[in-house]
């Protein structure tokens, strides 16, 4: 190899930055993922705004129809479903579990990864044992002890369970524990600064990509959760999912009205993940380079 091909190729190296061109298979696979995600909620609001019987035609609608304007109205007035008070209710308990748990993870996983105290690694393997129990097998003891507290039907029942988490408290350790410098805290202690105030003023602002993302992960599974809501509120103060449940309560199932409400649950998630989607891609990409 001559010293002229060498010299080119070392010139051409860093305007590439080593990263492969995509090629056609590529892209060929990326459009097929994004059509076969996206086209299940295509259709969900395709149906949406048709009657019911769309949902057995052959071949099926794929273009929406005039209908949505009737499913809605009948959809907010079921009185089996209360979707309107469905959709407060999720609301309400998504975003004080998102706060609660950002607030008290952080500073759980904190404690973990950058103070000393005995037991420190007893109390982190607890909470990532935690992890590895099924949510579904402390239905019965919870309900038990909503009933000792006599918090049944009351969303209370559905926030304090969730208030903290044992994957929030591992994910903000583990981000706390590259992402937050050592010295910085210690130089923040020399100064004068409480433990309090080092933690609101130097850590917190470390911590804001993990915060982020753990914040929306959290919104968005509790928006989703379903078993634990009808399990202890009941058709009667129902969250979102209980409420698109109720609406197949009847003799005939009406697609069409399920659709509809699925499409109404979905339209909050869609807004925040376009208002804080930066935020998440940011605080993903943060982590791994960080990682």
């Amino acid at each position: 190899m001559s010293a002229r091909t060498r010299t080119a190729r070392r010139r051409a190296a860093p305007a590439t930055g080593g990263a492969r061109q995509a090629g056609p298979v590529t892209y060929v696979a990326l459009s097929l993922t994004v059509l076969l995600s996206v086209f299940p909620l295509y259709w969900m609001v395709v149906i949406a705004t048709r009657g019911n019987a769309a949902i057995a035609q052959r071949p099926p609608a794929v273009l929406p129809g005039t209908n949505f304007a009737d499913n809605l109205s009948e959809t907010l007035q079921n009185p089996q479903a209360n979707f309107a008070l469905g959709l407060l209710n999720s609301a309400i308990v998504a975003s004080i579990t998102a706060v609660s748990v950002v607030l008290f993870c952080s500073l759980a996983g904190f404690a973990l990864a950058k103070l000393q105290f005995t037991g420190r690694n007893v109390i982190t393997l607890g909470v990532v044992l935690t992890m590895m129990v099924p949510v579904q097998l402390a239905v019965i003891p919870m309900l038990i002890m909503m009933d000792t507290l006599d918090w049944r039907g009351q969303l209370q029942a559905v926030i304090v369970p969730f208030m903290v988490t044992g994957f929030g408290v591992f994910m903000m350790r583990q981000y706390a524990l590259q992402g937050v410098p050592t010295e910085l805290i210690e130089s923040a202690r020399v100064d004068g600064c409480s433990m309090t105030r080092t933690f609101f003023s130097v850590v917190l602002p470390a911590l804001r990509p993990a915060m982020a993302v753990l914040g929306l992960l959290t919104f968005m599974q509790n928006w989703n959760e379903f078993i634990w809501p009808i399990a202890v509120l009941g058709p009667d103060n129902p969250t979102v999912q209980v409420s698109i449940n109720q609406l197949n309560q009847g003799y005939v199932s009406d697609f069409s009205l399920m659709f509809t409400g699925a499409t109404l649950a979905t339209a909050p998630l869609l807004l925040v993940f376009v208002v804080f989607g930066r935020h998440l891609i940011g605080g993903i990409m943060e982590g791994a380079i960080k990682g």
